[in-house]
């Protein structure tokens, strides 16, 4: 779909408009005519224009009545009401012929937002810091959404043009040339897409087609149409859209945002069909390819194989896991965070995946979730910190702003340690004290009018009565851009080196791959995880209590070496920079300081000798 360069260096357009009697392209340099499109089957239009200059702007004119961008422009230089622009996504010359992307097993994401990421706000300003993301030891920088939003300012869920790269990011080229450094520097790609719903402004969509559908409300409004009359050709825009980010850009995996917003009660459902299709295209390409869901459904169907009846996705995120720490660290119980505390639904969640599996929730006043007992740990992406968690907070106060020194160590080690896929929120690593609140530069003003009023009422179950910042304001914007040189400063700096030490700890005993992995809580605040590998074993102590815990641990019999110790004077803590546990066969108790993680390694006797 949209304008697609031929071999022959023509141009051939492609629009799905069953709702339009009459199609043509209209230029918009002033001295080319109007190009009438040819009706096809299923309500498509099609032409192909030859000597057409490069970069050049056009519109589709509909019934000789409206003039409106490509619904599956790759450029609208001139934002979501302008005309969209020639681009030729394919001519790009790429030096990644070499890359065939990360496994999820070994896989460390790291989200960042580009607009605030830099003062510049662009892809190219990216490529510099790639060289430290690679140097701190993650293997993969995912994006939040760049597809085409209203103005200069925005999360990027209001996108309305998935397949065009933000105008005010640097558009088609920049990206390009970003995706091929980071490549370049080992780094994979991941981009967040939104196929739940499109935003409100510059959304034209419903002049062409049913696109949406009235059968389904979601909290944005009418539900993509994935399952009623016209949606086959619904279903081809949004995976071809996907198939497109990840050949024309070298995406390396997607996530796919809010899939509970997806409502396709057809028997194929397309999460199933759009996983098909990615697998074919990552056998073509020779390449990893990844869909990573976002789903509050607890729904094993997501991950399981079509042969257990599921989507066969590649993993999701859990907010179980990041409600249970957040909870266990900030002792919130307002809103979602009513359904845990205590060290249960944590320990739960390490050993299956997620906390909610058919048991009551407080919080949705109903049972919530079934078990992904057997789904292997690597298809569930954890985190202490994202997007989400932080930005809809009523002022943006990412963990650092609301927890002390030592319970940001012990929220790194849980979240490094574990043997999910982690996830860290750009800044994260050094302890960014910036908020990360909500912003947008709309220009209709009732809109703008409605998203502060529903700010505003959105955190009323959290109690949260401070003042809402203005999302439109341009200062709510700039507020959120990151302070890169406070890792420079204490203690950032140790934060920041703890968060390298730990994924090299990660990476060296390769944390990721299936092993056996025992769970056990301590008390009503510390959790045991045990892992057992060739004979070597692993233990790791998370103490998230005011208060010193003495654990009681018979499995630990013999000797045994500190790998980490968050409360050591190493990482700015109280405590010695033990070596080993020479007692550990005697007593079998290990004294565990108040928010802090242990994490020994058993010395077999050659080590000993």
């Amino acid at each position: 779909m949209g304008a697609t360069r031929l071999p022959d260096g023509s141009w051939e357009f492609l629009l799905w408009a069953p709702h339009a009697r009459s199609v043509s392209v209209s230029f918009q340099n002033g001295s080319l005519p109007r190009l009438p499109m040819e009706s096809l089957p299923n309500g498509y239009h099609h032409a192909i224009a030859e000597d057409l200059p490069s970069a050049s702007r056009y519109f589709y004119r509909i019934d000789d009545e409206r003039e409106l961008p490509d619904p599956a422009s790759r450029f609208q230089p001139e934002g979501v009401h302008g005309p969209s622009q020639l681009i030729d996504t394919r001519s790009f010359r790429w030096s990644d012929q070499d890359w065939k992307g990360v496994a999820l097993r070994s896989s460390i994401f790291y989200e960042l937002h580009v607009g605030t990421y830099t003062s510049a706000g662009t892809f190219d300003a990216l490529i510099e810091h790639l060289p430290a993301l690679r140097d701190l030891g993650v293997t993969t920088v995912e994006l939040m959404p760049i597809a085409q939003f209203p103005g200069p300012r925005n999360w990027g869920y209001d996108g309305v043009y998935p397949f065009a790269p933000q105008n005010s990011y640097g558009g088609p080229d920049s990206l390009h040339r970003l995706v091929d450094a980071a490549h370049g520097h080992g780094l994979a790609v991941a981009l967040d897409v939104v196929y739940n719903h499109l935003g409100p402004e510059g959304n034209y969509l419903s002049v062409f087609g049913p696109y949406f559908t009235d059968r389904y409300r979601t909290p944005w409004g009418e539900a993509v149409n994935f399952d009623s009359s016209g949606s086959d050709e619904v279903r081809r825009f949004f995976i071809e859209n996907a198939l497109y980010w990840l050949e024309d850009y070298h995406f390396d995996a997607l996530r796919l945002d809010a899939i509970h917003g997806i409502f396709d009660f057809s028997a194929r459902h397309v999460l199933a069909e759009l996983k098909s299709a990615v697998a074919h295209l990552s056998t073509r390409v020779g390449r990893q390819l990844h869909l990573i869901a976002e789903s509050d459904l607890n729904d094993s169907r997501i991950l399981r194989g079509s042969d257990k009846g599921g989507y066969g996705l590649d993993a999701q995120w859990s907010d179980d896991f990041h409600h249970a720490v957040h909870t266990l660290l900030t002792q919130e119980k307002l809103g979602y965070f009513a359904d845990f505390g205590g060290i249960e639904p944590l320990a739960s969640t390490l050993r299956d995946g997620w906390y909610y599996r058919g048991q009551h929730s407080e919080y949705r006043n109903r049972k919530h979730g079934d078990s992904p007992r057997g789904v292997s740990a690597e298809h569930f992406v954890v985190c202490n910190q994202n997007h989400d968690q932080v930005g809809n907070r009523a002022l943006g106060e990412r963990l650092a702003a609301l927890v002390d020194f030592e319970s940001q160590k012990l929220a790194a080690g849980i979240t490094l340690l574990s043997p999910f896929v982690p996830l860290l929120f750009m800044g994260e690593e050094y302890g960014e004290t910036a908020p990360f609140q909500y912003f947008t530069s709309h220009g209709d003003p009732e809109l703008v009018a409605a998203v502060s009023r529903g700010r505003r009422e959105e955190f009323a179950s959290f109690g949260w009565q401070e003042s809402v910042p203005d999302p439109q304001d341009e200062a709510t914007f700039t507020r959120s851009r990151l302070h890169h040189d406070q890792k420079n400063h204490e203690p950032h700096r140790t934060l920041f080196r703890l968060y390298q030490h730990l994924i090299a700890i990660r990476q060296k005993y390769q944390l990721g791959v299936p092993a056996q992995w025992t769970v056990r809580e301590i008390g009503n605040c510390a959790v045991l995880l045990l892992r057992n590998s060739g004979g070597n074993g692993l233990a790791t102590i998370f103490n998230f209590a005011e208060f010193p815990v003495v654990a009681e641990l018979p499995e630990l019999s013999g000797e045994w070496k500190v790998l980490i110790h968050s409360a050591a004077k190493t990482w700015m803590g109280t405590a010695e920079d033990s070596v080993s546990f020479r007692d550990l066969a005697a007593s079998s108790q290990l004294r565990i300081l108040p928010r802090s993680f242990l994490m020994i390694e058993q010395q077999t006797e050659k080590e000993i000798e």
